[in-house]
């Protein structure tokens, strides 16, 4: 087991905010002696079927916890997936049916373990203990927080002083989150830093019931392939964890080379003194950034498919982009389809886009072929006749048959 000093330096490693440092290190030291692992907690709302790379910012950090020895939990808010985590929102958000959040809490489950141990991985759902509270437990709960506490978060200040709607069930989200915390005894809890208030609140009723408070880890929100915007699949900047080895490959390839390091930080299994000995050895010149580059597109491309799956999206990258070629496997999609299509629907149907708004806006970027040839009208269309080879930016091909 590393020492005290080393468990830290790997817990804090690309950490914004640790609540506090000094607790952290009683309960490590009291876990040391004792022998009892602690309870590391992170939750995710199901909101959506697929991950990306910056959902596992998160669960790269609970593998290092995991790697100490503690019990890590990843908690699918299975409940609280219903209400709608109004973090950051402008507007209420629409709750997800019980259907939509079994679908994808499974989804989840399945994409998890390729970074946790499912072994050492415990996943619970909080419906277990929320659905198990009645109205009399959900008003003393609601006593527990004032309307002014709950105004020191700045997305309900804004949304009450511009006079957009506040449903009441919103201020019960992180109430009830941090019940979670309550119920699962937790001694640490991981989140985003937008979530730095509600899994505060865990803390405080945790302390309120005479629970020793969990530990607050915060870590950043991990920027996109265009280096300003948090990853999002709606911005379109994302490297989903359920993407082909190729994509994964070559997306990573497209960080900037001030990105690059960060994304090392957050997302490697690189120590510090070996992401530091590579640093070093670019900033000497011993080594281009692009070989640096391809180092993390291979670890991540593995760590999603296989080495092997890694080493060939390598060789296809490179004969596509630096030879000119076409890669050896190129998705087919068949389409039962007459008379024309709307190229930006084209796009959607193939699985190249994810909605038509977004096809338009590669087009006007002239990031569209089709057969080799650049398209520039979003308003375009194909006959649907035969087949067609089309071509997202530099990584996304498919052929479309028509029948």
């Amino acid at each position: 087991m590393p020492s005290i000093d080393e468990q830290i330096a790997l817990i804090e490693r690309g950490v914004v905010d640790c609540i506090s440092r000094e607790e952290l290190i009683k309960k490590l030291k009291k876990s040391e002696e004792t022998g009892v692992p602690l309870k590391i907690k992170a939750g995710f709302d199901p909101t959506a079927p697929d991950l990306h790379l910056g959902h596992t910012v998160l669960l790269q950090k609970l593998k290092h916890f995991q790697d100490l020895g503690h019990d890590v939990y990843f908690l699918i808010g299975d409940f609280t997936g219903m209400i709608g985590d109004p973090t950051c929102k402008s507007e209420t958000r629409k709750a997800l049916t019980s259907e939509q959040v079994a679908l994808n809490a499974e989804s989840y489950k399945e994409q998890v373990f390729k970074i946790l141990d499912p072994e050492k991985t415990r996943v619970v759902f909080n419906s277990t203990w929320l659905g198990k509270l009645d109205s009399y437990d959900m008003i003393r709960l609601a006593s527990e927080l004032t309307v002014a506490r709950m105004f020191e978060r700045e997305d309900f200040k804004t949304r009450f002083e511009t006079g957009k709607p506040i449903s009441i069930h919103e201020f019960l989200y992180p109430l009830i989150q941090g019940y979670d915390s309550v119920a699962m005894q937790a001694d640490v809890e991981l989140g985003g830093t937008d979530q730095l208030f509600n899994v505060l609140m865990g803390r405080d009723l945790q302390r309120s019931r005479g629970q020793e408070p969990q530990i607050v880890v915060t870590m950043p929100l991990l920027e996109g392939l265009d280096g300003v915007n948090k990853m999002s699949k709606s911005l379109g900047n994302y490297i989903g964890i359920t993407e082909s080895a190729d994509s994964i490959y070559g997306k990573v390839l497209s960080v900037s080379d001030e990105l690059m390091f960060r994304y090392y930080d957050l997302l490697s299994d690189l120590s510090d003194s070996e992401i530091a000995h590579l640093k070093e050895r670019m900033q000497k010149g011993e080594i281009h950034p692009k070989e640096v580059k391809k180092q993390l597109a291979r670890e991540l491309t593995a760590r999603f498919h296989s080495i092997e799956a890694a080493r060939m999206a390598e060789e296809n990258f490179e004969k596509v982009f630096q030879q000119g070629g076409l890669p050896d496997f190129i998705p087919e999609v068949h389409l039962a389809r007459t008379g024309e299509i709307w190229i930006p629907q084209l796009l959607v149907e193939a699985g190249l886009v994810s909605s038509t708004s977004d096809g338009r806006r590669m087009i006007q970027q002239n990031a569209v072929t089709l057969d080799g040839e650049k398209i520039a009208d979003q308003a375009a269309k194909v006959e649907t006749q035969g087949e067609v080879l089309l071509k997202v930016g530099k990584r996304r091909f498919c052929k479309v048959i028509f029948s």
